[in-house]
């Protein structure tokens, strides 16, 4: 996928105002018009723009893209990190193509889940007694904090407009519970945390979409928890009783005689605390001594003469 340069393609400074960009836009939207256009490539050019215009006029998606930061060129190589958005405070609860135009594969991937149109029906109120707008954000918790449950705060950027026209943030810090077996993609209601009502409007709420961060150890699908966990090869071979981490605290594990690399070991129930809990996976890897050492070294040459008919590669018809 390819980074699209959104600035370049409106011919504006990175620090543009709105006002800026919204005539910098009228300019090139009649230049490249494809029904008046004699410009070569200008349906395709009309497209570019369009979508440049629908993130740089918006100060919560502008905000989001600018902190993908100022190195990236137009047509590189891009793939953004999976945290690339967390902790943007915006209105939106999503932005298909459906609700704006044909977009790139670039646009879709960053923008089609958490700016834009509301999740939900608009507020209603009378005149002056108007409910404030619901927030939402996306954020990222440890997954220890899912087993255990969890007291956090969190400081959200809030994207805004200053006095000239510039898009800023401000913080908006928050403290709130993290409720045992809380599940990737599931939302926390804060009640009042959205935007101020008019009048006598009751405030709106934040809603807050849960990620877990990238874990040193372990993987998650859902409510099931995986590890790699390595084993020496006389522990597969000959079985063993091991101690071994989970999120939860470490356990003894019982490794059965003749065990093989990518065997998976299930503890029911040990996975994300729910309703139903999700189950807790070790998956073997058997982890190799270095032959480091001349001893090292003449050990693995007197195991292969002692297993000098094993071939490791027999399923895949290799003779030897």
């Amino acid at each position: 996928m390819e980074f699209k340069d959104y600035y370049k393609t409106m011919g504006v400074e990175r620090g543009a105002t709105q006002d800026e960009i919204k005539r910098a836009h009228r300019t090139l939207a009649r230049k490249y018009h494809p029904d008046v256009s004699k410009e070569p490539n200008a349906e395709a050019r009309f497209k570019e723009i369009g979508e440049a215009y629908e993130v740089l006029k918006d100060p919560e998606k502008r905000a989001a893209y600018d902190q993908l930061g100022a190195n990236w060129k137009g047509g590189q190589e891009f793939r953004p990190p999976p945290d690339w958005n967390a902790g943007f405070e915006t209105r939106g609860g999503g932005f298909g193509a459906g609700e704006g135009g044909d977009y790139s594969d670039f646009f879709e991937t960053l923008f089609s889940r958490g700016f834009g149109a509301q999740r939900g029906a608009q507020r209603g109120g009378a005149a002056f007694h108007a409910p404030g707008q619901d927030r939402h954000a996306k954020i990222q918790i440890d997954l220890e904090d899912a087993y255990h449950g969890a007291t956090r705060r969190v400081t959200l950027q809030v994207p805004l407009l200053d006095a000239q026209g510039h898009v800023t943030t401000r913080e908006h810090t928050i403290e709130f519970s993290i409720p045992k077996g809380v599940r990737a993609g599931q939302q926390i209601r804060l009640a009042g945390q959205g935007d101020a009502g008019m009048g006598q409007g009751a405030p709106g709420d934040l809603y807050l979409e849960i990620e877990f961060r990238p874990h040193a150890h372990y993987r998650i699908d859902k409510h099931d928890v995986y590890l790699d966990l390595p084993v020496a090869p006389w522990e597969a071979a000959l079985g063993a009783q091991i101690d071994v981490p989970t999120p939860s605290g470490f356990l003894d594990l019982k490794i059965a005689p003749g065990s093989v690399e990518g065997r998976k070991l299930r503890l029911k129930g040990r996975g994300i605390p729910a309703r139903t809990p999700g189950d807790f996976y070790f998956v073997l890897k058997i982890a190799l001594p270095a032959a480091d050492t001349e001893a090292a070294q003449e050990f693995y040459r007197s195991m292969a003469a002692q297993f000098k008919s094993f071939n490791p590669r027999a399923k895949l018809g290799v003779v030897e």
